[in-house]
């Protein structure tokens, strides 16, 4: 059965890795398109990795992508980088957050 985005988010928390993430202090905007609309907020802090839907107005970086296209990156079936040139993945904000952010999660 295919994720959806929401138990995508819903699993983050329990994926996240707090030693790959030390001293780190940021908000991540995610704004799905789609069959999936949705916005959600991670907020990393303190070792911790909290997500709730909804919108933040000035997160440390902001990503926008179909939801399906970001399941498909996170569960390995689209290249993240493919993604981005292609502006399936849209981000705004810290970008090297952006490439950081793949050490911070161990999804099974």
């Amino acid at each position: 059965m295919a994720m959806t985005i929401k138990e995508l988010m819903g699993r983050m928390p329990g994926a996240f890795i707090p030693e790959k993430a030390k001293g780190v202090d940021v908000v991540i905007q995610f704004h799905m398109t789609g069959d999936q609309a949705s916005d959600w907020v991670a907020t990393i802090a303190d070792g911790v990795c909290k997500v709730e839907e909804g919108a933040e107005e000035n997160p440390t970086m902001a990503l926008t992508a179909d939801a399906q296209d970001y399941i498909n990156v996170v569960s390995g079936e689209l290249d993240a980088m493919q993604a981005f040139m292609q502006g399936k993945i849209k981000l705004s904000g810290d970008l090297n957050l952006a490439l950081k952010m793949t050490n911070f999660f161990k999804l099974d």
